[in-house]
C-alpha cells in the first residue's frame, strides 16, 4: 500500500493502514541492511538534503546511512557554517535548496513549526526530523517498529514513558503513535513536566492515562520506555534534585522486576545513566536501546522509498 502524502510532519493525522505501511515498508529495508552489500538502487538519482538547526548524532547519521543505503545522494547542512549565519532568513535558505534540486528535506530545528513553514515554500518532500517540542515521527515510527519486531502485535500492550515529557518531542509522538496502533499508554513523572496539553489525550477513549507513582504504572508493563532528563532545559524548578529524580523514577533493576517478564526496555538517547536509567538495565538482558539505534535506519529508509516513490 503506497503511502499517500508527500511529507511527513507528524504522526497525529496518521491512520493505522499508514502506520502499518511503514513498519512493513520497515521489515524489507531490514533485511537489507542485514545482506553484506547494504545497499540497493532504489532512490538513485534523488538527491537529499540533510537540515539540521539542533545538534544530532542518531538522528542525522541515520538518516544520511538510509538515504546512501538507496543510493540516494545526500547532502548534510549544518546550521553552523551556513548563510543562516549570516542572517539569511529560513524562507531564502528554503528557496536555495529548491533551486539546487533538492527532491527530499530533512530539516530539525528548534523551533515548532519549521518543517510546516519548509514544506509551503519547497516543491519536494519534506520529512521533520525534530521540531521543537512538538514532534519526532521518525522516531516514534522506529519505537513502533522495534517493539512489533519483538511482540508481533502492539493491540493492549503496555507502555509505560517515565520522565520529563514536558520538554520530549519524542513523548509527544510516541504518544499519539502507541496509542493509535491499540497500546495503552501510562505516563509517569513528576507532575511539573506532565504537560496539561496532554489533557486532550486523556480526556479520549482511555488509551492515555497518568499514574505519577512509578511503581505502581511499571505493574505488567509490556514496554518501559525511560525518557532523558535535559537538564540544559530545567531553570525554574521543575524536578527535584536528581538523586531524589532517581529515586523515584530511575529505571532500575528492581523496579524493572515490577513489569512483565518479557518486557522491553526503551531509551531515544541519549542516555543519562543513574539519573532516569541505572547502567545494570541499559545494558541488560531485557534493553532494546540498541536495537532502537540499528532499527532507525530501517525505518528512515523505508520513510524515504515510501515519500519519493509512492503515488501522492
Amino acid at each position: 500500500m503506497p503511502l499517500h502524502r508527500r511529507h511527513l510532519i507528524d504522526v497525529a493525522d496518521f491512520s493505522r493502514d499508514e502506520f502499518d505501511t511503514v513498519l512493513d515498508t520497515a521489515a524489507s529495508m531490514r533485511q537489507v541492511l542485514d545482506r553484506p552489500i547494504r545497499r540497493v538502487p532504489t532512490l538513485r538519482g534523488k538527491s537529499i538534503v540533510n537540515m539540521f538547526f539542533e545538534p544530532s548524532t542518531r538522528t542525522r547519521v541515520s538518516f544520511e546511512l538510509a538515504g546512501k543505503s538507496l543510493s540516494a545522494d545526500v547532502v548534510n547542512v549544518a546550521a553552523s557554517g551556513s548563510s543562516v549565519e549570516k542572517g539569511e532568513s529560513l524562507v531564502d535558505t528554503f528557496h536555495t535548496i529548491q533551486a539546487l534540486g533538492a527532491d527530499m528535506v530533512i530539516i530539525r530545528h528548534a523551533c515548532a513549526g519549521v518543517p510546516d513553514l519548509a514544506a509551503r515554500h519547497l516543491d519536494c518532500g519534506v520529512v521533520n526530523a525534530g521540531d521543537g517540542l512538538r514532534g519526532h515521527p521518525s522516531q516514534a515510527l522506529l519505537d513502533l517498529f522495534t517493539v512489533r519486531e519483538h511482540a508481533g502485535d502492539l493491540e493492549g500492550l503496555k507502555m509505560v514513558i517515565v520522565g520529563d515529557m514536558l520538554h520530549s518531542r519524542v513523548a509527544r509522538s510516541d504518544i499519539w503513535a502507541f496509542a493509535r496502533m491499540g497500546a495503552h499508554v501510562y505516563l509517569s513523572g513528576p507532575p511539573t513536566v506532565l504537560p496539561p496539553d496532554f489533557g486532550d489525550l486523556l480526556n479520549g477513549d482511555g488509551m492515555v492515562r497518568v499514574e505519577y507513582d512509578l511503581d505502581r504504572a511499571i505493574e505488567g508493563a509490556d514496554v518501559v520506555m525511560a525518557l532523558r532528563i535535559q537538564k540544559e532545559r530545567m531553570a525554574g524548578g521543575l524536578l527535584p534534585d536528581l538523586r531524589e529524580y532517581a529515586r523515584r523514577w530511575g529505571i532500575t533493576p528492581a523496579r524493572l522486576r515490577r513489569a512483565d517478564r518479557q518486557v522491553l526496555l526503551m531509551h531515544p538517547g541519549p542516555m543519562n545513566q543513574g539519573i532516569e536509567i541505572s547502567s545494570d538495565v541499559a545494558y541488560g538482558e531485557q534493553s532494546v536501546i540498541t536495537e532502537q539505534v540499528t532499527n532507525g535506519v530501517a525505518v528512515r529508509m523505508a520513510i524515504l522509498y515510501l515519500l519519493l516513490t509512492g503515488a501522492h
